[in-house]
């Protein structure tokens, strides 16, 4: 891509620009076909802080491309990548490059995270050109860490059982066992048919 096509090109956050939600909505789900109403209220979730959707356009106001960051609630440094589209009949062009680079300027100088993590199936050696590398699968799903003090008790609790026939000097019976789990080198693993990766920024 020349310098003059990267002049033409914005990267531009989707929810200041709401007139492209109908396109960016065609553009996902000409990729990855989805319920029209689902697609439009996710793509509305976006703000400034995140969920945020980045879209690519040029200087006739076409949609050219849309990349989503999600928050990572157990990696509260880091965000997720994910659906990371440019229009078919443009890829090529180094287009998603270029997008991906601004994602990641975004999150480094806007939102002042370290890390980035993403998942593929079949664009490995594009991310790995970009300087991601294979990781563990990661979770978007959850909460923060939730810190608090625990305040002395101000009462004293009544105990209505007797400790003696709890204990009865006998130990405690064993836990149950644990579920199956596909273990590895001591490491449990996650199923996954999708390729985790990530980048420091």
């Amino acid at each position: 891509m020349e310098s003059q096509e990267i002049d033409k090109l914005s990267v531009l956050l989707l929810h200041h620009h709401p007139e492209f939600l109908r396109a960016c909505c065609d553009l996902i789900n000409d990729e990855w076909p989805r319920s029209e109403t689902a697609r439009m209220m996710s793509l509305q979730a976006s703000c400034d802080t995140l969920p945020t959707s980045l879209i690519l356009t040029n200087d006739k106001k076409d949609i050219l491309g849309h990349c989503k960051l999600t928050p990572i609630p157990a990696i509260p440094e880091s965000c997720f990548i994910e659906t990371v589209v440019i229009s078919k009949q443009l890829r090529g062009k180094k287009l998603g490059s270029h997008l991906m680079r601004k994602a990641e300027d975004y999150c480094k100088n806007v939102l002042n995270l370290e890390k980035v993590y993403l998942s593929t199936k079949g664009q490995e050696n594009f991310y790995a050109k970009l300087g991601y590398i294979i990781c563990e699968p990661v979770s978007i799903y959850g909460c923060k860490p939730i810190s608090f003090k625990l305040e002395p008790a101000s009462h004293k609790i009544e105990n209505s059982v007797p400790v003696s026939s709890i204990t009865n000097g006998m130990p405690p019976p064993p836990p149950p066992p644990m579920p199956m789990t596909n273990v590895n080198n001591n490491y449990v693993t996650m199923k996954s048919n999708k390729t985790y990766m990530f980048k420091y920024i």
